[in-house]
């Protein structure tokens, strides 16, 4: 859709205004669209986007970064992103795929977010955030009889993609285990109770703590990850006295994460989705009421 004024001057298309979906071609850009978001009804904005950012491309879960992908050229001097577009990258050895191609200032360079190897016509496809929060891309087969739109690539995804690779688990999405959970493989395995964790269900949360003095303690969790701990640095170096005191003090305050080796600390409004690493200096707290 195209918008001229009684001149026939350009004044707006819809190409420069993605919602939630990004065709062949088109662009986020800093001095433009920002971002994807998305949306289970038409013109509200949903908890996910899909941001644009000077030094990076992110994922957010309402203001918490959960996936983001950086660029060593952006760390000279000068150099930021100026645009991401959805397009291909083209090999010498006839293994072209798709990706999220970068612009920079000040620098030559032209990095990208590989999205696996094409199957089909690129150009024919189109890449979209959904309300789970997973970036997919679907490209149309004309030659076949049913299921034209095909699903070629998931961010998240438990399954292996062509090359042999997973790009991130599922665990990293913030609701993979809706209310609260913990997450290892892909796969909703406990409900963490102060009682211990128990087999998870969609019923599992967790109790929302007094704000008043001496209302709530915590319970520990050991090799647990906050979704926002792989992609955002935290705060730190920090004791972790002083981590549990600054979250009991904020009424908001759901739960901290702390990480011994580095001492440094996460707090998190919402906890959602826990991963489990295996890690034993990797440790989580979770507020609840007395």
């Amino acid at each position: 859709m195209v918008l001229r004024d009684s001149k026939g001057g350009f004044v707006w298309q819809s190409f420069d205004s993605p919602t939630d979906t990004l065709l062949f071609g088109q662009s986020l850009r800093i001095r433009g669209p920002t971002k994807l978001v998305a949306s289970t009804t038409n013109n509200v904005n949903g908890v996910y986007s899909l941001v644009i950012e000077p030094e990076r491309l992110g994922l957010y879960y309402k203001n918490m970064l959960y996936w983001s992908s950086t660029f060593p050229e952006v760390s000279q001097q000068n150099v930021t992103i100026v645009n991401a577009t959805f397009g291909i990258v083209e090999t010498k050895y006839n293994n072209d795929f798709n990706a999220l191609r970068v612009q920079l200032s000040n620098s030559d360079a032209q990095p990208y977010v590989d999205l696996d190897l094409l199957r089909f016509n690129n150009t024919l496809s189109y890449i979209r955030l959904g309300i789970d929060g997973n970036l997919r891309i679907y490209s149309y087969r004309p030659n076949v009889a049913f299921g034209m739109w095909s699903l070629v690539f998931t961010l998240f995804d438990k399954k292996e993609n062509t090359r042999g690779d997973i790009y991130e688990d599922e665990c990293q999405l913030p609701e993979r285990c809706g209310m609260f959970g913990l997450c290892e493989d892909s796969q909703c395995v406990g409900c963490p109770t102060p009682e211990g964790v128990f087999a998870w269900s969609t019923k599992c949360n967790v109790k929302s703590s007094s704000c008043k003095a001496g209302g709530s303690r915590y319970y520990q969790l050991k090799g647990v990850d906050h979704f926002t701990s792989k992609y955002s640095p935290g705060t730190g170096p920090v004791k972790q006295k002083d981590c549990e005191s600054k979250c009991t003090k904020d009424c908001k305050c759901m739960g901290y994460f702390y990480r011994t080796d580095l001492s440094r600390c996460w707090m998190a409004n919402e906890l959602k989705t826990l991963t489990r690493v295996g890690n034993s200096t990797h440790l989580a707290y979770v507020k609840t009421p007395l």
